[in-house]
């Protein structure tokens, strides 16, 4: 196989996207969301830990956004600005080299109350999917998620 290198004087910052890379990672996201959806359907979001450093991600979360609540809609707006971006960087920075694909793109729910869908779900960096879901789950305010779908196999079993 080749493998082209990246030349020493590439920039990132400056470089376009091409087309066919945003679609790749594209769906590279909204495969991650469905794997996460079908995981919260199969298991209560209270019960799961998706990385190995869950409470160090917390206790860290709570520490720089003092007044973060899982339970509350995202301001996307607000996590976008120029000091938002900032501070998540900072926080996302922390995690560089023990969280796989830290900073890899990939949707996340603006409301815990929400499914994945286009007006409820806004593109960011895989650790702070991480951050918002893991206080989430711990609050269990993704359980929802398995209570509906168990209702749902319940009702499928039962017209059988």
């Amino acid at each position: 196989m080749f493998v082209q290198r990246v030349p020493k004087t590439f920039k990132a910052e400056e470089a376009g996207n091409l087309e066919d890379m945003e679609k790749q990672f594209a769906v590279k996201a909204v495969i991650h969301a469905q794997t996460y959806w079908n995981i919260l359907q199969r298991r209560r979001g209270s019960e799961l830990r998706l990385t190995k450093l869950d409470d160090e991600i917390i206790e860290h979360l709570y520490k720089v956004f003092l007044d973060f609540d899982p339970s509350k809609e995202l301001n996307e707006d607000e996590m976008k600005s120029k000091e938002g971006k900032a501070k998540w960087r900072d926080f996302m920075m922390t995690y560089e080299k023990t969280i796989d694909d830290y900073n890899f793109g990939t949707l996340l729910r603006r409301d815990s109350k929400a499914d994945y869908e286009e007006k409820t779900t806004m593109f960011a960096p895989r650790m702070q999917f991480y951050a918002v879901e893991i206080a989430r789950n711990q609050k269990g305010l993704n359980d929802w998620i398995y209570e509906e779908a168990e209702k749902e196999r319940a009702e499928a079993a039962g017209k059988q």
